[in-house]
């Protein structure tokens, strides 16, 4: 560290490039390394926001012991592996969704953490969002009551995306719906039956040995009576993109998908005379929650100019994720500063990928239980 801040690398420019500005603006952070093995769009994005340092290759990164930490947002084959060599190096790491696509991936990514002693953060934007901050409140006031059931959903179509993606099973990629859920309940998905759904060309089947477009679980939790039920699709299913989760409890209820505005039923008056318990719906406006981060960055939380002071720099960015973006930055970086552990740190993302890696090997044996093992 320089002066008590972060000199960061950031690698990948496409989906990493909209957290360029946050770490330039963020105050405890230096300096900034972009970096990218494509020339051309490592030019482009340093072009545009004025990044002095550049880096054609993570293993340039690695070398660099002025760098103290490195956020990965690079294809999902790569990700274990990657996390591993920045810790070794002893640098911070930071990695974009999944943590991993295997058990064993996972085990000695929380054994390099450990060794290392650097934080390692899986960026988890769907526990960033200032949706999933109100509705965790309301969890914590107890507004929600005793919680008795819980479902997410992210589905997406993959086509023409980069060739990894090629027939993914799907819950290899479903932290987005099963990690906000975990996290309001405190707890890790301790046993799991999947099953697979649909068919797909038999192109897809082959990068993966995966023959299922859509993966449908039901998880058991540690120490909590609820389960949790998650849809995952990739492929040949004709569906708008939209993640979201809903929690179903005894006061009050929340379903709320990316395309719509949240909801909530809540118990009404009670009538002798009517079978059932009366339940109003309600719609709902979710604060934006930027007064959590310094102002420098709590801007980000909502698409803005970037500079309105130079016309060079006067594109709009921010706003990723429902506000997430900075957040997640915020937690990685102060985090560091503190000398303490991240909240989504290697154990936990470990959890959170692990359930649904268990879940895909539950859908390949036809539904059978799996054991989602421990990482502590």
């Amino acid at each position: 560290m320089k002066n008590g801040k972060l000199s960061v690398a950031l690698a990948g420019m496409r989906f990493g490039g909209a957290f360029v500005p946050i770490y330039m603006k963020h105050p405890d952070v230096c300096d900034l390394t972009i970096v990218d093995t494509d020339k051309q769009k490592l030019n482009e994005t340093g072009d545009m926001f004025e990044v002095a340092r550049r880096a054609g290759s993570l293993d340039e990164v690695i070398a660099d012991p002025s760098i103290d930490a490195v956020h990965l947002v690079t294809p999902i084959p790569l990700h274990a592996e990657q996390s591993v060599r920045v810790l070794q190096a002893g640098k911070h790491c930071a990695c974009t969704v999944p943590a991993a696509t295997s058990l064993e991936d996972l085990f000695a990514l929380v054994k390099a953490a450990k060794e290392s002693g650097k934080n390692y953060m899986m960026m988890e934007t769907n526990v960033y969002t200032r949706q999933f901050i109100h509705f965790n409140n309301m969890h914590l006031r107890g507004e929600f009551g005793k919680i008795q059931l819980l479902r997410g959903s992210h589905y997406q179509d993959m086509e023409n995306w980069p060739v990894y993606w090629n027939g993914l099973p799907p819950m290899f990629y479903a932290t987005h719906a099963i990690s906000p859920l975990l996290a309001i309940t405190g707890t890790r998905a301790e046993k799991v039956h999947c099953f697979g759904s649909g068919t797909m060309r038999e192109e897809l089947h082959k990068q993966y040995n995966n023959p299922y477009p859509a993966e449908t679980a039901i998880f058991r939790l540690h120490n909590h009576p609820a389960a949790l039920e998650v849809t995952r699709t990739l492929f040949e299913t004709a569906r708008a993109y939209t993640e979201g989760f809903s929690i179903y409890g005894e006061k009050c209820t929340m379903e709320w998908n990316f395309d719509s505005e949240p909801r909530l039923h809540k118990l009404g008056s009670a009538n002798p005379a009517s079978r059932g318990r009366p339940t109003v719906i309600e719609g709902i406006s979710v604060p934006d929650y930027a007064d959590l981060l310094p102002k420098e960055i709590g801007r980000f939380t909502e698409p803005g100019i970037y500079d309105d002071t130079n016309p060079q720099l006067s594109f709009k960015t921010g706003g990723g994720h429902h506000g997430s973006h900075p957040h997640m930055v915020h937690e990685f970086v102060r985090s560091i500063i503190e000398h303490r552990q991240p909240w989504i740190n290697a154990v936990r993302a470990a959890d959170w990928t692990a359930a649904g890696i268990c879940a895909h090997m539950s859908a390949m044996r036809d539904g059978d239980g799996v054991t989602v093992p421990e990482f502590e």
